[in-house]
């Protein structure tokens, strides 16, 4: 039988790489994971420009002290207004004056990515927890123990880096007293909801970019000197606080950037709840059938059909889709050797799709599959 290059084109689309979506090649998506591996469709993360320099605040950073009294009096307030003394501003560095009681934020944070620089006094005095002793709290409880702990032993769980009274640091990275320390803190907030812990949440820190708290889980609640119980129930956010420990340690460059939800938020990434994957998977199926609704070329809304119904079921979509490629088939099916061995490629690759349907169950009655692994069984292209 004579084929017309009318009909042998009127399935060939090419390049066929090229088509929209994902090709059917990656794990589809599934109850927690609304996205196939290597989504195509998933969005691309935004773009940060880092800082001139490391621990310079990037672009996308909330600034809550750049070295100015404007800038401490703009994002910062006293816990207790009743105080006589303030924290002050000298050379470009907020300084706690003994005396002026804890200084917190006027926002509130969650879950965030946090940069810190402090510094002990240059003129060493006092030991042990007398010495150059602050502390960073987050949300109200979680405190990352800011100590001059250069040689200067002090009890494990209380030293530079610590999270107060729960978990020592795994090293000591300090540098010479009076030197500015950074320290960056990646801090993911306890949640729990209607009397139930959902995630423990967990900081992990770093000193002078040394590892010191890797995401060390806050199970057993916040530090102090009992070991305080987790609660039935958390803030979302809450100020920063800086404490005021007797010592006049001084912090600059302090910025922060918000962290996206976690999954069991309802976030974007990482494993779901299944409503909130179920959720995004329709959205997502809905636009694939709509592309596929808009274009003519019957290979490629084939394959946009399959990608959306490996999204999310749809009886109208998978009646279209394998009627689709059932007539591809068997057209496929009655063209001379000659003729297909011209699509050789291009039927590999549908044949490939209808394997992908009917291997992750998408579509598991779909005779196609049948049709063209015959004629790539007979025409010997199988491996």
């Amino acid at each position: 039988m004579n084929c017309s290059p009318v009909v042998i084109a009127l399935f060939l689309i090419l390049p066929l790489a090229a088509a929209d979506g994902n090709g059917l090649s990656g794990t589809p998506p599934d109850d927690s994971h609304p996205w196939f591996v290597h989504d195509k469709r998933r969005p691309q993360p935004p773009v940060v420009t880092p800082g001139d320099q490391p621990g310079l605040p990037p672009s996308d950073a909330v600034v809550l002290f750049d070295g100015s009294a404007a800038s401490l009096s703009a994002q910062w307030e006293p816990v207790d207004p009743n105080r006589e003394k303030r924290w002050e501003v000298r050379d470009g560095a907020m300084v706690c004056t003994p005396g002026a009681g804890n200084i917190k934020t006027r926002a509130a944070l969650g879950d965030v990515q946090l940069h810190i620089e402090w510094a002990a006094p240059v003129e060493v005095a006092g030991a042990g927890q007398g010495r150059g002793n602050s502390g960073i709290f987050l949300l109200n409880d979680f405190e990352v123990q800011v100590l001059d702990s250069y040689q200067n032993p002090t009890y494990p769980d209380g030293m530079a880096g610590a999270l107060y009274g729960l978990n020592p640091p795994l090293a000591n990275p300090l540098r010479p007293s009076g030197s500015f320390q950074s320290v960056d803190i990646i801090f993911r907030r306890p949640v729990a909801r209607d009397g139930r812990m959902l995630d423990a949440g967990h900081a992990t820190v770093l000193i002078n970019g040394v590892l010191v708290q890797d995401a060390v889980s806050f199970e057993h609640g916040a530090g102090g000197h009992t070991r305080a119980k987790s609660r039935d129930s958390y803030p979302d956010t809450a100020p920063l606080r800086l404490q005021d420990h007797n010592n006049p340690v001084r912090f600059r460059n302090i910025w922060y950037r918000p962290l996206p939800p976690r999954a069991v938020d309802g976030g974007l990434d990482g494993d779901l709840a299944p409503e909130v994957a179920l959720a995004k998977r329709r959205e997502l199926a809905a636009t694939v059938r709509a592309e596929a609704a808009a274009i003519q070329e019957p290979l490629r809304q084939l394959l946009l059909l399959f990608e959306s119904l490996a999204y999310a079921p749809d009886p109208q979509a998978a009646e279209q889709a394998a009627s689709l490629a059932a007539a591809y088939a068997d057209r496929i099916h009655g063209l001379p050797a000659d003729a297909q061995t011209a699509l050789k490629d291009e039927i590999t690759r549908v044949a490939g799709w209808c394997r992908y349907m009917q291997g992750h169950k998408i579509l598991p009655d779909l005779p196609a599959t049948a049709v063209l692994a015959s004629v790539i069984e007979a025409r010997g292209w199988k491996k």
